[in-house]
């Protein structure tokens, strides 16, 4: 059984930071990738950043570049997602989501049919 638990949310001004952690516990051990979304109210769920276990290969969404970093500490079983310069518009919840296998099942890693297992989430709200 694997849990991904999502902290880190809250209110800040625009141009704040806050830092978001996803910590995973249980079966783990054979992650391929993990990756945070986010998802406003009304809208759909999109794909902030996401990496490869190991890797350093990273991506990010056009809107993120520059401003957040994603990273991970294999050895916490923790995953990061630093933000800086938040705007208004990154208002929503962000969720923590990771899979185990070497293909997206929704055809792309940025999908979130892709990924099995999600944190519960947690809010940020930025503002003007």
């Amino acid at each position: 059984q694997v849990q991904l638990v999502d902290s880190g949310g809250g209110s800040v001004q625009t141009g704040g930071s806050l830092r978001l952690s996803c910590v995973a516990s249980g079966n783990t051990d054979n992650f391929y990738i993990m990756g945070w979304f986010r998802q406003a109210p009304g809208k759909e769920r999109v794909a902030v950043a996401r990496i490869y276990i190991g890797s350093k290969n990273m991506y990010y969404a056009d809107s993120v570049k520059g401003r957040f970093t994603i990273s991970q500490d294999n050895a916490k079983k923790t995953l990061y997602l630093q933000m800086n310069s938040l705007k208004p518009e990154d208002t929503a919840m962000y969720y923590c989501a990771a899979d185990k296998s070497s293909y997206p099942r929704g055809g792309s890693w940025l999908a979130a049919p892709s990924y099995s297992y999600w944190g519960q989430g947690t809010q940020v709200t930025v503002s003007s």
